[in-house]
């Protein structure tokens, strides 16, 4: 008889494909291309150094839990269930059998492991990623980071975390304050601290000072323009470029050639740069001034216009945030409904977007000349969600050793974003407490618009400028400005100020300053919080208190 051939009816194909996982009922545990990034031998190190390794085997063993929790990161618009689902669709699909859990078990799984193994996961991956001839990454002999916090991440408002946190403002949900430390040419992160917005930002990132160091060059804005932070940066060994306070007075020691001139911030030797700028689009122009100071010193080797151009690299800053924010989690309010479980899903968000740079960057390198900033983001995460569900390239063939650009890296290089145009555009809040709120006019256009003309323009320094520095450690603690705010309550015990009074009556401070150190006095027992932004005399009256650090 003759013999038979199953033939698939025409303008159809066969298609088969092999993936490799763990084996047993660790087989959920991965995280598709990322899982290179994130191996099993570095979960199981992490796991057993934090004492979080089942007793016994589980349904849910502890290493499928830490890449459960990376996944609901990867996934934050579906539940439990479906984040689980998301996992062993490739295994099911070949006739794996995997545990079906609930949603309170993987709670349970959350609850078990903790919050260490994914900090721990964090911390491995953390740190400078990029290479010294990596295009963008370098000013000179010095690896750009910058410091900057983001206070938008949305919690849960439930009970525990209003609590720990703190009320929304307006009645909107309670917020972390996050501080990071970034390499700004890749935006990738050094180190990160988060906790209560109370503490305040300089506070937080004095906490990440020891990732510095002398072949460093800090990039920050005015908010951390505090002496003790200067000199506490200074101290590190590395380089810093920052901006001023409107009402920082540093006195004039010597005047440059490029119309900069030498100063002295607490015993911190500085450069100072005032410089106007004004951009031309359509037409149209705005201007605005910057005052700038700088431990580089040399005139010669670091001129004025290269040090303004430099300060601009800070906002890549903003950018790694708007990938954190909004790529990631799309403006979500995170999951957890208290503080150990929002302080694990903050080290597992941070830790997976860390794994997703240093995919980005590894494809940029691969390719000599790529600037890292035309890696998408979206394109990288979009890829990664597509394998987790596929299972595919958890472990790369070949050597284990060795890692060559993937599934991810291909696509992000064949979608480079072109070479980034100047633009201007007005700063607008992407997570508003209010829709009705009005935005203050600054000037600046309200959509993006291409730049045809910059001009800086160098500005000599007031003339009225003191010759000696003031520094506040030698002040005597009556002339202190937490004494001359004690001294006016005292005076009208019946008054309730509020804080801009305050801030018009001292006439040396910001208002958003004024804020920060009278919520931090409240809090001490300082002084007495009577509602919304007011303050008044505590029930008894203070002594003379006693040196504090420069705030």
């Amino acid at each position: 008889m003759p013999t038979r051939h199953c033939a698939l009816p025409p303008g159809l194909a066969r298609v088969t494909r092999e993936f490799t996982v763990a084996e047993g009922r660790f087989a959920p545990g991965h995280l598709g291309e990322l899982t290179q990034v994130i191996p099993f031998d570095l979960v199981d190190a992490v796991l057993d150094e934090t004492r979080c390794v089942q007793r016994r085997l589980r349904d849910l063993p502890s290493r499928v839990g830490v890449y459960f929790l990376l996944a609901m990161c990867l996934f934050p618009e579906v539940g439990y269930r479906l984040v689980w689902h998301k996992l062993t669709a490739a295994l099911t699909g070949v006739g794996i059998e995997v545990a079906e859990p609930t949603a309170k078990a993987l709670r349970d799984l959350r609850r078990r492991l903790g919050a260490e193994p994914m900090k721990r996961v964090f911390e491995s991956l953390a740190g400078p990623l990029a290479q010294p001839v990596t295009p963008g990454v370098r000013f000179g002999p010095f690896r750009m980071v910058s410091f900057d916090g983001c206070s938008s991440i949305k919690l849960p408002d439930a009970e525990r975390n209003v609590e720990w946190f703190g009320p929304g403002s307006r009645g909107g949900y309670p917020m972390l304050e996050l501080m990071t430390l970034v390499e700004t040419g890749t935006r990738a992160l050094i180190g990160a601290v988060f906790g209560t917005p109370s503490d305040g930002e300089t506070s937080y990132a004095r906490r990440l000072l020891h990732h510095l160091g002398p072949g460093m060059l800090v990039l920050w804005d005015k908010d951390f323009d505090v002496n003790a932070f200067l000199s506490a940066v200074h101290d590190t060994g590395a380089r810093f470029l920052g901006r001023l306070r409107a009402n920082r007075r540093t006195p004039v020691l010597s005047r440059l050639t490029d119309g900069s001139n030498l100063s002295v911030i607490g015993t911190v030797p500085v450069r100072v740069v005032e410089a106007q700028i004004t951009v031309t689009y359509d037409d149209c122009s705005f201007t605005n001034s910057y005052r700038l100071v700088t431990t580089l010193t040399d005139a010669r080797r670091y001129p004025v216009p290269a040090l303004v151009a430099l300060y601009h690299q800070r906002w890549e800053h903003e950018s790694a945030y708007f990938a954190l924010r909004h790529t990631i989690t799309d403006g979500r309010v995170l999951r957890s409904g208290d503080p150990a479980g929002v302080e694990q899903e903050m080290w597992a968000l941070l830790a997976l977007y860390q794994a997703l740079r240093t995919v980005m960057l590894e494809a940029a390198e691969s390719r000599p000349g790529t600037d890292p900033d035309r890696c998408g983001f979206t394109i990288a995460i979009q890829t990664a969600r597509d394998l987790v569900v596929q299972a595919a390239d958890v472990i790369k063939p070949g050597n284990p050793g060795t890692r060559t650009t993937g599934v991810i890296g291909n696509r992000v290089l064949a979608g480079l974003l072109p070479h980034r145009r100047p633009r201007i555009s007005t700063r607008k809040v992407r997570s508003s407490v209010s829709r009705y709120a009005e935005r203050q006019d600054d000037g600046r256009p309200d959509t993006s618009r291409l730049v045809t003309d910059l001009d800086v323009t160098i500005l000599e320094p007031d003339p009225d400028l003191p010759i000696v520095s003031h520094d506040d450690r030698h002040t005597p603690a009556a002339d202190r400005r937490r004494q001359r705010v004690l001294e006016l309550l005292h005076a009208e015990p019946g008054r309730q100020w509020h804080t801009r009074d305050l801030a018009r009556h001292l006439g040396d401070i910001t208002l958003s300053t004024m804020y920060r150190q009278l919520d931090r006095w409240a809090v001490n027992g300082l002084i007495t919080k009577t509602g919304p932004a007011t303050y008044s005399s505590p029930r008894t009256r203070s002594t003379l208190l006693p040196p504090a650090e420069i705030r």
